[in-house]
């Protein structure tokens, strides 16, 4: 099969079973609902408590970790192409760090809900620009040097996190680890980041030439025609922004944007115009899988949903990465 028929079966398969995984995250719960309830919930206009959980409980947590699994695996894959490293991740320039001393801020000080995600975003952003500033410097600009930026900024945040764990009342620690591990229990409106993935995808996919050239070196790039600097500084913008959304919307859930993009590569190989839209699709379902499975496996207890990102994704990679060692 040619590689543009295994990338139509790979990219066909993901959208089936995005929308199989969708609908048992919208049925599975302490409350067990049917297929025919859940249909009538979202189309036949039914009012009673099953549809209500459906519409006003299920579906917005459903949708919000679909949209921030899609968003991580987006951001993961330009990180790598941007620092030319295996090992990249959304977190790894400190947009996370940042956007946790937001959080955690907020949370220490008992302010509702949104002013939290308000404070995981101002702090995402206010990292993204103090890496940006920092690496910057007198206008050179290397990965190397915006890595170590990154990393310096991110322990920063790490310091900052700890005093505040260790100094926050013991009522409220429990919230903040949960948040630190990812929880999409109060996602309630996952409907703006949903078009920030959209027009994150529209924003990008015009580049994926470019970055196919980047990823061979920048040399190469620089002798094919590319702007470096300037696709350099639209990579960290986009990956920053998209990582301040999936953050803002249910808290610092790792492994997500650093082993999907690995994994869509081995699939489909390197070409960004498939490999971006094909790692939204799988990043998407490998959260909304780990978070059914985060409120279901021990009901009525709920998991952090980072801790089961890393339980299904650390076994499936070593398996595939076994299976192509190349």
């Amino acid at each position: 099969m040619s590689r543009s028929g295994q990338a139509s079966v790979v990219i066909t398969a993901l959208v089936l079973t995005g929308a199989v995984v969708f609908a048992w995250a919208l049925s599975a719960g302490s409350l067990s609902i049917t297929s025919a309830e859940v249909l009538g919930a979202l189309f036949g206009g039914d009012t009673g408590m099953s549809a209500n959980v459906v519409r006003e409980l299920r579906l917005p947590r459903a949708v919000a970790t679909f949209v921030c699994g899609g968003l991580l695996a987006i951001a993961g894959a330009l990180m790598q192409v941007l620092l030319r490293n295996p090992l990249a991740d959304p977190y790894i320039l400190g947009i996370s760090g940042g956007a946790a001393v937001g959080a955690l801020s907020a949370i220490s000080l008992g302010m509702a809900a949104f002013w939290v995600d308000a404070g995981a975003f101002a702090g995402a952003l206010a990292a993204m620009a103090l890496v940006f500033g920092l690496a910057h410097g007198d206008g050179s600009w290397t990965q190397t040097r915006l890595l170590l930026t990154g990393v310096i900024v991110a322990a920063g945040c790490g310091a900052a996190i700890m005093l505040m764990l260790a100094l926050a009342p013991d009522t409220r620690v429990q919230s903040m680890l949960f948040w630190l591990m990812g929880d999409a229990s109060g996602a309630s409106r996952p409907w703006p980041a949903l078009v920030v993935l959209l027009l994150g995808l529209v924003a990008i996919l015009p580049f994926a030439r470019d970055l196919n050239v980047l990823a061979r070196g920048e040399m190469t790039a620089r002798a094919l025609g590319v702007s470096v600097q300037r696709l350099r500084r639209v990579l960290y913008v986009l990956a920053s922004l998209l990582t301040a959304v999936a953050v803002t919307l249910v808290g610092s859930v790792g492994f997500v944007g650093l082993i999907v993009p690995h994994l869509v590569r081995l699939a489909l190989g390197n070409d960004q115009r498939i490999l971006l839209p094909a790692a939204a699709l799988a990043g998407g379902i490998l959260l909304t899988v780990a978070d059914t499975l985060a409120r279901t496996v021990m009901s009525p207890q709920q998991l952090p949903v980072g801790v089961l990102t890393a339980l299904i994704g650390v076994p499936v990679f070593l398996f595939l990465l076994a299976r192509h060692p190349r």
